[in-house]
């Protein structure tokens, strides 16, 4: 079958590890593992990191990439895949300690099928397509839990999205809007925040002050932008991370932190009922995905190197084709 895989490590140019062909055909983990037929998929960072060697090693090579796919089961079921793979019996999935997603332990999403327990397909609703169900189980699906779980945005708040532009940033800017929060969204490209403008947000250069304090910051920037979001949460608040593109080593005033009670609260992907409740608020708000552009198969390494230039709006969508 087609696939888009990792077939080296290479940390300071990870696109030259990435390879174009043919693989296996699933293999199944369990008697309640299913062969999903992929109809489509999207690129996260991760499949970046991976290239790298983070959270993947050369033992495992080579490894499928990707995360995200929504296509057909075995009963010919439409369903949507979630890309973490943790003991059923866990509870919250996100905290069992031997999780992974897919990409990392089993193979991912990039290629014309893929195997998964049962329990990790939900069903797709027929409101979306699978282009647009595609680019949910990740980076949406992570905005969604920054925001719902970990954030506990309250009605009528407030969100600052630091980055706007990629995958979790632009969907945190239209789950807020939809969640009915007034949202503050920072780029450094003038384009960017033109772009998040027109999705509801005001619009900032980085650093800006805020009309007001908020009650969420959704950070995925790290050591650029960690300062700023402290500054501007409201007493109580909540830093809600889920990344670190410029840097994990951040420096924190303590004292602002604790006079003003505020939580600094790591996030992580977000579990299978999670996935179920974010797409159907997408059906009953009507929201869609927002999709900087579409590939076929053979256009992934295009798509890679525009995620690898960080130039993207949005998701990067793969359709495998019917």
């Amino acid at each position: 079958m087609r696939a888009a895989y990792a077939q080296s490590i290479h940390p300071d140019d990870p696109l030259a590890g990435l390879v174009v062909g043919q693989a296996p055909e699933p293999v199944h983990h369990g008697e309640d593992w299913v062969t999903v037929t992929v109809r489509a998929s999207s690129l996260n960072h991760h499949d970046l990191w991976s290239l790298r060697g983070v959270g993947l090693s050369a033992d495992r090579l080579p490894m499928i990439l990707g995360n995200d796919a929504a296509g057909v089961d075995p009963e010919g079921n439409e369903v949507v895949v979630h890309a973490v793979v943790g003991d059923p019996g866990a509870g919250d999935e996100t905290l069992d300690p031997n999780r992974s997603l897919l990409s990392e332990r089993y193979p991912g999403t990039l290629a014309d099928r893929v195997a998964v327990p049962r329990r990790n397909l939900v069903p797709k609703p027929p409101e979306l397509s699978f282009a647009q169900a595609a680019c949910l189980p990740t980076a949406w699906l992570t905005a969604y839990r920054m925001l719902r779980v970990r954030g506990r945005l309250p009605q009528g708040g407030s969100v600052l999205v630091q980055g706007a532009g990629g995958g979790v940033a632009t969907a945190a800017v239209v789950l807020a809007r939809a969640l009915g929060a007034r949202v503050y969204a920072t780029s450094r490209d003038a384009d960017k925040r033109a772009r998040v403008a027109a999705l509801g947000a005001t619009a900032l250069e980085p650093g800006a002050r805020l009309p007001e304090r908020v009650d969420v910051v959704i950070e995925t920037v790290g050591v650029a932008t960690l300062e700023h979001s402290l500054k501007c949460a409201a007493q109580g608040g909540r830093i809600v991370v889920s990344g670190a593109t410029s840097g994990h080593l951040a420096t924190v005033d303590l004292r602002r932190l604790f006079f003003l009670q505020l939580e600094l609260v790591g996030s992580t992907m977000g579990t299978r009922d999670e996935l179920a409740a974010l797409l159907a608020l997408c059906v009953s708000a009507a929201i869609r995905p927002v999709v900087d552009s579409t590939y076929d198969f053979a256009g992934i390494p295009r798509a890679f190197q525009r995620l690898a230039g960080g130039d993207a709006f949005g998701k990067l969508v793969i359709d495998h084709g019917a």
